[in-house]
């Protein structure tokens, strides 16, 4: 079962612009989720929330700036997810089991929006480049030390374990399509791989 949540919540958090500054954060996450970085204008943006160009400028530095917010917002909210879905667990791979579901269950998820702007990665300028995968990294300590705690083989390299996880959560939303299994179907096949692997390893 995929979440249903909005990509965004409905209530501007605190800060600098109040709720209009929030409206145009969650029209460009919708955008940049549908068009990608590349095929979103500041002038789309603009028309979501009705206002002209110049006027959005005045709520907006760049659209650069907008992305690198609506990506480090998105990442925080699914990095929030995950700790979450770990907090209900003592043990260490029920805590991973309960994280790769959830995080394979948000990659699929039609409303999220952070997996696009991941896939926008390769298109982005150095710079840009360099901010996400900063963004990126942060997000992906709750798996460094998910694996930390796990009780692999001596011989198990834990990076190398990681990355492999990893990569083939994150490739569920390239080939996922509904039908036969379900979201946590497909991340209890992906744990259960890890696991056996590592018991024959042990054995």
């Amino acid at each position: 079962m995929t979440s249903q949540a909005a990509p965004l919540p409905a209530v501007a958090p605190g800060g600098e612009g109040g709720a209009r500054r929030w409206e145009i954060v969650e029209a460009a996450a919708q955008l940049f989720a549908e068009r990608g970085y590349k095929n979103t204008s500041v002038r789309d943006i603009g028309e979501r929330v009705g206002l002209l160009s110049g006027s959005l400028y005045y709520h907006i530095r760049s659209k650069e700036e907008l992305y690198l917010e609506v990506h480090e917002f998105a990442m925080k909210r699914s990095s929030g997810e995950l700790k979450a879905a770990a907090a209900a667990h003592d043990d260490p791979w029920e805590r991973l089991r309960a994280v790769c579901v959830r995080h394979v269950e948000m990659q699929v998820d039609p409303d999220a929006v952070t997996a696009p702007l991941m896939a926008d990665l390769p298109t982005l300028s150095p710079h840009l480049q360099a901010k996400l995968i900063e963004q990126r990294d942060a997000y992906e300590d709750m798996f460094r030390g998910l694996v930390a705690d796990l009780p692999l083989a001596p011989s198990a390299d834990r990076s190398v374990t990681r990355l492999l996880l990893l990569t083939l959560l994150n490739n569920v939303r390239t080939w996922y399509r509904p039908g036969r299994l379900s979201a946590r179907e497909i991340a209890d096949h992906i744990y259960l791989l890890f696991r056996g692997l590592q018991a024959e390893a042990r054995g």
